[in-house]
Parts: C-alpha cells; structure tokens; sequence
C-alpha cells in the first residue's frame, strides 16, 4: 500500500502542512526583525567573544586544565 493511501484516511490531514508552513513562517521573521533591529555593535562585541582571553566563560574553561 502507498504512502498516499494512509493520508488519504487521516481526517483533516491538509491543516498540517499550512501549521508547519506558519510556524516556519513567523520564525524566520522574529529571526529577520531581531537582526535587523540589532546594532551592529552588539554583533561586533558577540564575535570577538570566543577570542577574549579577559571573558568569564574562558576562564572557567582554563581553571579545570
């Protein structure tokens, strides 16, 4: 039996695709309006982070060693 066999018995079964479809949706533009409403220099600070010898993070890693 086929795969479309099975969905065809499911009730109700063309809403799934549109929630997914809204989910994806309204996600990807929270993920749009947060980056383009963000300074710039918040997104400099972030990336230069992981290279900071001075950050709490790095050194609770290199206390451990």
């Amino acid at each position: 039996m086929k795969f479309i066999n099975y969905l065809e018995n499911i009730t109700g079964v063309g809403i799934y695709p549109l929630v997914s479809f809204l989910i994806f949706f309204f996600f990807f533009m929270a993920v749009s309006l947060y980056l383009l409403r963000t300074k710039k220099s918040h997104f400099d600070l972030v990336s230069k982070m992981p290279l900071d010898s001075d950050s709490p993070a790095n050194d609770f890693i290199y206390e451990k060693r």
